[in-house]
């Protein structure tokens, strides 16, 4: 399967103003990018590129002052099987755990564990550690919130959007990674390119999208608050404890969005 995916961005300063951005695959889907990954940045500015701690590509620029747009277009091969399921993946005891793996039990920016223990252990202390208890912390996540691009707000937390009940999709992944690692499953944020590929269309925009992962079984499994369902053509953009370390540009001084279009389609051959 083929799907071309790619972003305008069109950002606003009074004063130049530093920024990193995070508006390419991650690394692990290099292999699948089926035409060259140009970020296009106009006016033309001095830009170049690092890799994060969470292995992440990270492009670091300066906006000068007025509207700089930022925009990308590329095709992905992608296997076209839903996400995979396995629950036979077991819990690790804490103990067992890489030391790697362990940042992803802690308390975050978005993710404050030490307010929601005492409920994660009261709702899902009595499951058997593994795949069904992460499944039963997602259909409650999945339940607990109501979506909608009205309810957006940057600075909830998993607390406030369980006690609010509301958010969009980065709201219900922090709700479940939070209640994951209350119950020592290591979870971490993910963002990226999700189509309507497989289901029906949705009537709103094309955002980019976020879902987590969980560490059992040795290995990472995705799951996906949000649609709390198996879906197609995931492509990962950055990954990291919350929205904090993901998220797709971050300016030091004000800024305004002025303009943001995101499509993600499948076709059936390259441009």
């Amino acid at each position: 399967m083929l799907i071309r995916a790619g972003y305008e961005i069109i950002l606003g300063v009074n004063a130049p103003t530093a920024m990193t951005a995070m508006l390419k695959v991650h690394p692990s889907r290099l292999a699948d990018l089926r035409t060259p990954q140009h970020v296009i940045i106009h006016p033309e500015l001095p830009s170049h590129d690092y890799i994060d701690s969470f292995g992440n590509v990270c492009t670091r620029m300066t906006l000068p002052f007025g509207n700089t747009t930022l925009s990308c277009d590329i095709v992905v091969e992608d296997s076209g099987e839903p996400d995979r399921q396995s629950p036979d993946a077991v819990q690790h005891p804490v103990a067992d755990l890489p030391d790697d793996i362990l940042v992803y039990l802690l308390g975050s920016r978005y993710c404050e564990t030490d307010r929601m223990s005492g409920l994660a252990w009261y709702l899902f202390g009595h499951i058997e550690p593994g795949w069904g208890r992460v499944q039963a912390i997602v259909d409650y996540a999945h339940r607990r919130m109501t979506y909608g691009y009205e309810h957006a707000d940057p600075t909830r937390t998993a607390y406030e959007g369980h006690e609010q009940q509301v958010g969009v999709c980065r709201d219900f992944a922090h709700l479940a990674i939070t209640l994951c690692r209350c119950m020592n499953i290591p979870a971490r944020y993910c963002t990226g390119y999700l189509g309507d590929i497989g289901v029906p269309p949705a009537p709103s925009a094309m955002d980019f999208h976020a879902w987590f992962d969980v560490y059992l079984g040795g290995g990472w499994h995705v799951f996906d608050a949000r649609h709390n369902q198996p879906r197609i053509g995931r492509i990962l953009m950055a990954q990291g404890r919350d929205a904090t370390d993901t998220a797709l540009t971050t300016t030091f001084g004000p800024v305004f969005l002025n303009g943001f279009k995101v499509h993600t389609d499948e076709v059936r051959s390259l441009p």
